[in-house]
C-alpha cells in the first residue's frame, strides 16, 4: 500500500531579474509503507526542495501530495504543521537542533507539536541511540556524530510513519557516516516508519537496494520549463 503519493508536483521561485525558475516538476511518484529509498543528485537539482514540499514547509504551485491517506498540499500552513508533526520525522543535513536545551529536552520539545511529552519513550530513544548518558548534555557539548543521532531521536519522537534524511550524513566522515546510516534505518524498521533519504554520496547510495536518479524524476529544466 502506497504511503506516499505525488502526482503533478510543480513548484516555482521568481529570479532577481523576475523571471520565473521552475525548481521541481515530477510528474508521479509513490512510497510503500515501510519501504527504504534513496534519492541520487548533485546540489543545486531540487532533492531539497522537494523533501520540503513533502514535508509540507513548503507549499507547492500545483499538484498533489498524500502521505497516509491525507493531502498535504491541499492543507493551509497551520494545518500542514500538525500533520508534519504527527506523521513525519525529517532530519536535517545541519540537525537543526535547539543549542539552549538539553538532549533530553530537544527530544520533549519535538514530541509537544505531536501527541504531546512522553519522558519515558524520549530517554528510551536516547539510549537506542546511544545518548543515554547525556541526557543534560546541550548539542554544543556533543561531537557531530552525537549530534546527528540526537537529530535521529528527535524524527523519531512521535512515531512518525515517515522519515524524511536530508544529506543527514553530509558532515560526518565515512565511518561514522556508515554507523549512523545503520542506524537510521534500523531504527525506522524497529518503528515501523518508511525511509526516503537523498544524498550524492555514493558509498552511501549503495547501501540501498532502491536508489534513483532525482534528475530523471524531476523534469524541471534550468529555464524553469517542461523539456
Amino acid at each position: 500500500m502506497a504511503l506516499l503519493e505525488i502526482s503533478r508536483l510543480v513548484k516555482a521561485f521568481i529570479r532577481p531579474d523576475g523571471s520565473e525558475h521552475v525548481v521541481i516538476n515530477v510528474k508521479s511518484f509513490s512510497l510503500e509503507e515501510k519501504a527504504q529509498m534513496a534519492f541520487q543528485g548533485e546540489s543545486g537539482s531540487g532533492k531539497t526542495t522537494f523533501l520540503h514540499l513533502i514535508a509540507g514547509i513548503l507549499k507547492p504551485d500545483a499538484g498533489s501530495i498524500v502521505i497516509a491517506g491525507q493531502e498535504m498540499s491541499a492543507l493551509s500552513e497551520s494545518k500542514r504543521d500538525r500533520l508534519r508533526a504527527t506523521t513525519i520525522g525529517y532530519i536535517f543535513q545541519t540537525f537543526n537542533l535547539l543549542q539552549g536545551y538539553t538532549c533530553l529536552e530537544n527530544v520533549l520539545l519535538g514530541m509537544s507539536f505531536g501527541p504531546g511529552a512522553d519522558r519515558a519513550f524520549a530517554e528510551a530513544l536516547l539510549k537506542r541511540v546511544g545518548l543515554d548518558n547525556h541526557l543534560k548534555h546541550r548539542p554544543r557539548q556533543l561531537s557531530t556524530g552525537q549530534q546527528q543521532r540526537l537529530a535521529v531521536a528527535r524524527a523519531l519522537a512521535n512515531k512518525p510513519v515517515l522519515v524524511l534524511a536530508d544529506e543527514s550524513t553530509g558532515n560526518l566522515d565515512h565511518k561514522n557516516a556508515r554507523k549512523s546510516l545503520a542506524l537510521i534505518r534500523e531504527a525506522c524498521c524497529e518503528n515501523g516508519a518508511a525511509l526516503l533519504l537523498v544524498s550524492h554520496d555514493r558509498e552511501i547510495l549503495s547501501q540501498f537496494e532502491k536508489v534513483q536518479e532525482f534528475e530523471q524524476l524531476n523534469r524541471a529544466s534550468p529555464e524553469g520549463t517542461d523539456p
